[in-house]
């Protein structure tokens, strides 16, 4: 392991060599605080695992952990959350403007990280004419849900159990019918041992004149996507996975590994009251090479979308689509920044209108953004 010792007059500027000189993969070994010649100075000690030229692949292509990765991980995160609260008290909110401001204090309310505030914080000071939407939008990507942006035949629908997969699956393949009628869209389930799920779906399938087919293992998945090789779209309901288990080992247990990254996208469903600590255990769980996206799912049985805005400045995976209710049809919206934005300063479900407001009041978001986020409003 590189291990090498950074000072500096703020834990800001050092934690910026660190990442600067080492890469986001550093570890944080120490942290102290102390005097010299009457100057406070700020010291951390960061480590950084070079693997050796016998290191041993792991199952999924790279190396293996170091001894007590996990517990070098877990204090990182641990000092990095205490680094967090020390900046919190630096945000000089009077340097913003009183619509940024709001803006900014409503967020931390709905649950944005400190992280993520500091982050938007730093953008607008280095901008002061941009609008907090403005900023937003580069730390959320939206990527709606259309043949248009998402043209792989292949569509992963993956999540935890109960996420509403199956019904996100019907709804992306009755979007994409109500475009193009003669379209021909398949469905493989792979999630076979959860019986309610399974008869939905194959239901509302047939109802709506779309193949279906069953995989639970590798050979019947081989068969039906033979079977389905002429379809327009495949969907394929995977089955949750355990914490001992991920999407890539799933993939590759059922032989879809070999199929081309260009030709499958998948599509990770998830409910935003989830707390920090398990959505980001399903990011990792779920993590997908290649094309993927994020579906918000369950809207209307949620209080704040502060997750929302968490997860996409962390994970940087693209929103496709809104999901709510419990109808098929007009329950499901392709994403899209005015939705989003919505969403998460007025509570409004898209297609509803907004609900009262709670005691403290939705915040105006930032008022009118410069080029293409002209006019939109929270």
């Amino acid at each position: 392991m590189q291990v090498k010792t950074f000072t500096g007059a703020t834990s800001q500027e050092v934690l910026a060599r660190v990442k600067a000189e080492m890469g986001p993969d550093a570890v944080i070994l120490g942290n102290r605080t102390y005097r010299k010649n009457g100057v406070v100075c700020h010291e951390i000690t960061a480590g950084l695992e070079r693997p050796g030229p016998g290191a041993t692949p792991a199952a999924g292509g790279g190396e293996t952990p170091p001894s007590g990765w996990s517990e070098w991980h877990k204090e990182w995160m641990q000092i990095k959350d205490q680094l967090y609260a020390l900046m919190k008290p630096a945000i000089q909110l009077e340097r913003l403007t009183p619509r940024q401001r709001v803006a900014l204090e409503y967020l931390q309310r709905e649950g944005v990280a400190d992280s993520v505030a500091v982050g938007l914080y730093n953008r607008l000071l280095a901008d002061p004419g941009a609008s907090v939407l403005e900023c937003l939008a580069g730390m959320v990507p939206v990527r709606p849900w259309g043949a248009a942006d998402w043209p792989q035949r292949l569509h992963l629908l993956t999540g935890p159990f109960g996420a509403g997969k199956t019904t996100t699956a019907l709804r992306f393949a009755l979007q994409l019918r109500a475009h193009d009628a003669a379209l021909h869209v398949a469905f493989i389930n792979a999630d076979c041992l959860r019986g309610n799920g399974r008869l939905v779906l194959r239901h509302w399938a047939e109802l709506s004149g779309f193949a279906y087919l069953e995989a639970p293992d590798r050979e019947s998945m081989a068969r039906a996507l033979t079977q389905t090789s002429g379809a327009d779209a495949v969907f394929i309901d995977v089955p949750g996975m355990t914490a001992a288990e991920t999407l890539a080992e799933w993939r590759g247990a059922m032989g879809l590994d070999a199929v081309a990254a260009d030709e499958a996208a998948s599509h990770l469903v998830m409910a935003p009251f989830c707390d920090a600590i398990q959505t980001k255990e399903f990011l990792g769980r779920y993590h997908a090479e290649g094309p993927a996206s994020l579906v918000w799912a369950k809207l209307d049985e949620a209080v704040s979308f502060g997750t929302i805005v968490n997860v996409g400045a962390g994970a940087k995976l693209p929103v496709s689509a809104l999901s709510y209710g419990a109808e098929l049809k007009e329950s499901l919206s392709p994403a899209t920044e005015p939705l989003i934005w919505r969403l998460v300063f007025k509570r409004q479900i898209p297609g509803q209108a907004s609900p009262p407001a709670r005691k403290e009041k939705a915040a105006p978001a930032a008022g009118r953004a410069p080029g293409r986020l002209a006019g939109r409003t929270a």
